[in-house]
């Protein structure tokens, strides 16, 4: 980790979503987080979560604020993490665009995400997800799905890190980690402390 770093909070955007949920995760891991929902706040933190929730709402509310250059601004030096709904904000672009309900994403990571391309919230499911490439996650994560994103391409610089079925389900292009399900929402914290290493 970088000098300083770990001195420093963990920022999690706090404009809609389940932003609790990660706070309480970094928080068994010892760790301080500040919610982030105006552009001044992004200022001395070491890394961002930007959560789950609902991608339409989030868009308008990250650009009502004036947060879409500062968030660019951020993830060019600093980890961010995406999960579900964050990781459809980090994408480069969506599939289905006349179906993406007024979603632009901020065009941060290398790929196409289809929004609840596994279904509606009745689809929601829990599988074992196969993780390789992140420092101390191997072998399966217990992955909480709930009207996930699928992932449908991927660019050439970035790596995937985990997949169920076969399909990219986490996805990481340097210090950027995008996952289509919720760490949150589970007692296992390998990913949160994997994504801290990214800092």
């Amino acid at each position: 980790m970088a000098g300083g770093a770990l001195d420093r909070p963990v920022g999690l955007l706090a404009l809609q979503g389940d932003f609790a949920k990660h706070e309480a995760a970094f928080r068994a891991l010892g760790v301080a987080t500040r919610g982030v929902r105006r552009p001044a706040e992004l200022e001395g933190l070491r890394a961002l979560v930007i959560p789950g929730g609902e991608s339409t709402t989030m868009t308008r509310l990250i650009d009502r604020v004036g947060l879409r250059g500062p968030l660019r601004d951020f993830a060019a030096g600093h980890p961010v993490l995406g999960t579900c709904a964050g990781l459809i904000m980090l994408a480069g672009d969506l599939a289905d665009e006349v179906a993406s309900h007024g979603v632009q994403p901020l065009g941060l990571l290398d790929c196409t995400v289809r929004r609840n391309g596994y279904g509606t919230q009745v689809d929601s499911f829990d599988a074992p997800v196969a993780i390789d490439g992140l420092a101390g996650v191997a072998g399966d994560y217990p992955a909480v799905f709930i009207r996930a994103p699928r992932i449908v391409r991927t660019g050439p610089g970035v790596e995937v890190v985990g997949r169920h079925g076969g399909e990219p389900v986490a996805i990481r292009q340097g210090h950027l980690l995008g996952l289509t399900f919720h760490p949150e929402l589970t007692d296992d914290l390998r990913l949160h402390r994997a994504f801290l290493e990214l800092a």
